[in-house]
């Protein structure tokens, strides 16, 4: 009996994120940007497949939606850009995953990493947890749910 296939880890997703950096066009992400993009993606993809994308807890840090693993393996940058990822293998995600992490990026990277704090301070994921606890998978299900219009993707949402 062959067991499904495990999920990507947060720093896989990471990985995915960054390679989509278009820096010939100027964009960059730093390790702050990079955790709130992991928080609005866990979010997404629990709310539409109701399952987690990854399996490494989100805290809520001061600045927001943290991956700690994640976090520690970007600080040396500090606030500075996260260089590019070379040879990445996309085939470690589902299609459904990929389109969603694409669907995510192309509408929450275009945000600035302190645009990006100060809307997940306004969301209640974040504002609820307790301070340096585990956000829920629950109550981002419940919150990503509420911005998911009925049949599209992440994409075509409003703020």
């Amino acid at each position: 009996m062959l067991l499904p296939p495990l999920p990507p880890s947060a720093k896989d997703v990471a990985k995915f994120l960054i390679s989509l950096v278009d820096e010939d066009a100027g964009d960059s992400i730093s390790n702050l940007k990079l955790q709130k993009l992991l928080y609005y993606c866990q979010g997404f993809h629990l709310a539409a497949f109701s399952k987690p994308l990854f399996y490494e807890a989100i805290k809520k840090w001061a600045h927001g939606p943290v991956v700690p693993a994640v976090w520690q393996e970007y600080r040396q940058y500090g606030s500075s850009p996260i260089p590019p990822v070379k040879d990445f293998d996309y085939e470690q995600f589902s299609e459904q995953s990929r389109e969603l992490l694409d669907d995510v990026f192309s509408v929450y990277g275009q945000f600035s990493a302190a645009k990006l704090r100060n809307m997940s301070h306004q969301e209640p994921p974040w504002v609820d947890a307790e301070d340096n606890g585990e956000i829920s998978h629950e109550s981002m299900r419940k919150f990503f749910k509420t911005l998911l219009i009925e049949d599209e993707a992440p994409a075509t949402q409003t703020r």
